[in-house]
């Protein structure tokens, strides 16, 4: 089947659907420029950076994030275990990002880049819309902030099983306090990246979080220096440690989203308060209304989640949020990378009309996801148990059998992980055909699978076992998630090219099932004389190394194109050093 005809209309764009005059129209877009301080320079597609040098930037900062973040998320456990005191302040941590994207934030990643790339084309360069823009999110991030605080108590009912003594309520709100003002820091970081990816800049907004982990990593250094213990009866808003870890990790936030201040205002955007409505911003809030729904339908899978785990063993929260972390390490390198650099050229060509070249987009990803994803995912299962207890068996985390049950929860859900990120990429060229309403409905029947799936964990496995359930749950519903986007997008799109990428999938599982064999003949050489840890690290390194290595050279020897951006970049490399 050949692609759908793109609409008719003046080459390079459909102004009709942009929601604007073209230029030239006897209608001036709001925000036109009076002077040329007032026009904000379009960036020069011409001179944009490759896909690959683009995405090859943000991994390189992505892994360096991802391992910081990764090392002060490990330190926690070392300095609280895994038990209540943990499972409390990982549920807390986590209700910013919840009301952060209840409110704003799934509206900020998906739909607001695609709409400020087609603004670059008002008279202005969409100056006066991205001001506009921002005038109403920070209004909506103060407000929302100010009633998240005075609320913690109620989300801490919510997300927590207080029926239980496997996490504490009154802990979980004391740093719910401390934590819930980030809301406000998340949404400015959100949308100053927004508007620096829209044009071209990636790089600040890669390197960021860094800055976020290293201050949390000298937060619970100050912690550990802290004399005494959190006190869980009775629990004191007072008690410096909670203080030291609360307001420190708050302050990480904060000092990433400053970090994007300097780039922002070299790229010649200056901020002013911009009252008033332009008639895109109705198409912008049609948009987020139905992003909004999604969110609350994934919500609810997550609430449903935390019930099931804080009413299970101690320590089942912070095994399923750690057995997650690790999951997304890879997707947050590699996967986030590729999405992050491929958004505006995706959201660009549904401005254009061009279906042919957004397919060819989604047909790339796709296949470059699965050449380096799968055979991550499939070391993973092989070497789940290891990393547990390699990563996670040092100071309080050696306590009990919590690291070993966090790797298995890992190696279990492990296949979910090109699913993963397949959902995420599908999701972004609806988001970039400024279509909201199709991600919302796909989000709806993945959490009808996931809810009742996640209710007869607690019946059907012991609980120091519902980790496991949990996690392998995750990955069924990702499954899901993208047969069923698949089957949507050729439904509006037509021929998705995916016989070529279930080919590079055909191909790519032959190399991973040579690579997994190789990796478990490997892990039996290991003595199994040594001490626990000392074996598990040995293995870990012994098996990953093995088994990438075998499954990547499989898939070099095959010739396969998709890796070819991967190993040229290897080489050049190799070549400098």
């Amino acid at each position: 089947m050949l692609p759908r005809v793109a609409p008719p209309g003046p080459p390079g764009r459909d102004d009709a659907a942009a929601g604007h005059p073209s230029p030239g129209a006897d209608d001036v877009p709001a925000g036109a420029p009076e002077h040329d301080a007032d026009r904000w320079a379009a960036p020069d597609q011409a001179e944009s950076p490759s896909l690959a040098r683009s995405a090859g930037t943000i991994a390189i900062a992505s892994l360096i994030s991802r391992i910081t973040g990764f090392a002060w998320k490990v330190m926690l456990v070392w300095v609280l275990g895994i038990g209540v005191a943990n499972d409390s302040f990982n549920v807390a941590n986590t209700l910013p990002n919840i009301v952060y994207e209840l409110l704003l934030g799934g509206v900020l990643a998906s739909i607001v880049v695609p709409l400020l790339v087609r603004s670059q084309d008002d008279p202005d360069g969409g100056l006066a819309y991205t001001q506009r823009l921002l005038t109403v999110a920070l209004t909506t991030l103060a407000a929302a902030t100010v009633i998240a605080v005075v609320a913690a108590p109620a989300f801490t009912a919510i997300y927590v099983d207080s029926s239980t003594d496997r996490a504490n309520s009154e802990l979980t709100t004391a740093f719910a306090y401390l934590l819930l003002p980030q809301v406000f820091f998340y949404g400015v970081f959100a949308l100053l990246m927004a508007i620096l990816n829209a044009r071209n800049i990636f790089g600040p907004p890669a390197w960021a979080p860094v800055v976020n982990n290293l201050v949390i990593m000298t937060t619970i250094g100050v912690y550990a220096l802290v004399p005494g213990q959190i006190s869980l009866d009775p629990v004191s808003m007072g008690d410096a440690k909670i203080l030291t870890l609360g307001v420190g990790v708050t302050i990480g936030i904060v000092a990433q989203a400053a970090m994007l201040l300097p780039p922002l205002l070299r790229s010649g955007f200056r901020f002013r308060w911009r009252w008033g409505i332009d008639e895109r911003m109705k198409e912008f809030g049609a948009l987020a209304a139905w992003i909004v729904g999604y969110v609350l339908v994934s919500q609810l899978g997550y609430i449903v989640t935390t019930r099931v785990l804080t009413a299970g063993a101690p320590g089942g929260m912070t095994a399923y949020y750690n057995a997650w972390l690790l999951f997304q390490l890879p997707y947050g390198v590699l996967g986030v990378s590729l999405l992050t650099a491929i958004m505006p050229r995706m959201s660009r060509a549904a401005a254009d009309g061009d279906d042919h070249g957004l397919i060819g987009h989604l047909s790339y990803a796709s296949r470059i996801s699965t050449v380096t994803l799968l055979p991550i995912a499939a070391v993973m299962t092989v070497v789940g148990s290891s990393a547990g207890i390699a990563l996670y068996s040092i100071g309080q985390g050696a306590e009990g059998a919590g690291a070993e049950r966090l790797g298995q929860a890992l190696a279990i859900s492990a296949f979910g992980l090109l699913p993963y990120a397949l959902v995420m990429l599908q999701l972004r060229v609806f988001y970039a055909l400024k279509d909201a309403r199709t991600p919302t409905l796909i989000m709806l029947v993945m959490t009808a699978v996931k809810v009742p799936l996640l209710y007869l964990c607690p019946i059907l496995l012991a609980p120091h076992q519902i980790v496991l359930g949990a996690m392998l749950v995750n990955s069924l519903t990702f499954v899901v998630g993208a047969f069923l986007g698949q089957v949507w997008l050729w439904a509006r799109l037509g021929n998705l090219r995916s016989k070529r990428v279930l080919g590079v999938i055909i191909f790519t599982v032959a190399a991973c099932a040579l690579g997994v064999a190789t990796a478990v003949g490997a892990g039996m050489l290991v003595p199994g004389t040594l001490p626990e840890i000392v074996e598990a690290w040995i293995t870990l390194l012994v098996q990953a190394t093995v088994g990438l290595g075998v499954s990547f050279g499989a898939l070099a020897a095959l010739g396969l194109e998709e890796l070819k951006p991967v190993t040229s970049r290897v080489s050049r490399l190799v070549r400098r050093s």
